[in-house]
């Protein structure tokens, strides 16, 4: 397996919409997800969509470390997985804040709004239908990495651009804005502005 080069924000790669695969049980796609997984892994980030590794390809790779969940059933710990060719729906109408940073823009941090909660659908890995009810963090990454396969950078979604940082400089010097936080809001805690681990 490889360690792949993660593309930049300004990168045209990251700005087109991701191709639908065809057969996910291709080798040379079955290849490119394991790079996918090591690079992520080997880059600290929770979540990694094709893109960002210059393919511009509707996969993405992530999961949800245990320290992450909530107390919310749909904000579980997440094993490492495959989604292809997702699609993605809201739950509900509740929008909360949370940090974000992105393995495509090291360093900075921003707070961005998202759905509380989303159903998901798509392919795992082998070919196979994959439907989940995602909450919090776990919300959150997905959506992120979603993002990604429409073209879309996490600092487009943001509403207040004065909560965009340097991770070190917010640690030193956090915001005081409020944010809007859910039941499930792992991604709301004093300490987002200073997990790295949270970039995707």
């Amino acid at each position: 397996m490889s360690i792949l080069k993660i593309a930049r924000m300004g990168h045209p790669v990251l700005r087109r919409v991701a191709d639908q695969v065809e057969n996910p049980l291709d080798p040379e796609i079955q290849r490119l997800i394991a790079d996918m997984k090591d690079t992520m892994k080997d880059a600290g980030g929770v979540g990694l969509a094709a893109p960002q590794v210059f393919q511009s390809k509707a996969i993405m790779v992530f999961y949800v470390p245990a320290f992450r969940k909530s107390d919310d059933p749909d904000d579980a710990e997440v094993p490492l997985s495959v989604l292809i060719n997702p699609e993605i729906e809201a739950i509900g109408d509740e929008i909360v804040d949370g940090w974000e940073g992105c393995l495509s823009i090291p360093g900075l941090q921003g707070v961005v709004p998202r759905w509380n909660k989303i159903r998901y659908r798509g392919l795992d890995e082998y070919g196979k239908d994959v439907e989940r009810i995602a909450g919090g963090f776990h919300a959150r990454v997905v959506q992120h990495e979603y993002d990604h396969l429409i073209g879309v950078m996490y600092p487009e979604r943001m509403e207040d651009m004065t909560l965009l940082g340097f991770a070190d400089e917010l640690r030193d010097n956090p915001p005081e804005t409020p944010l809007r936080q859910g039941a499930s809001s792992a991604d709301s805690s004093d300490d987002g502005a200073n997990d790295e681990s949270k970039e995707a």
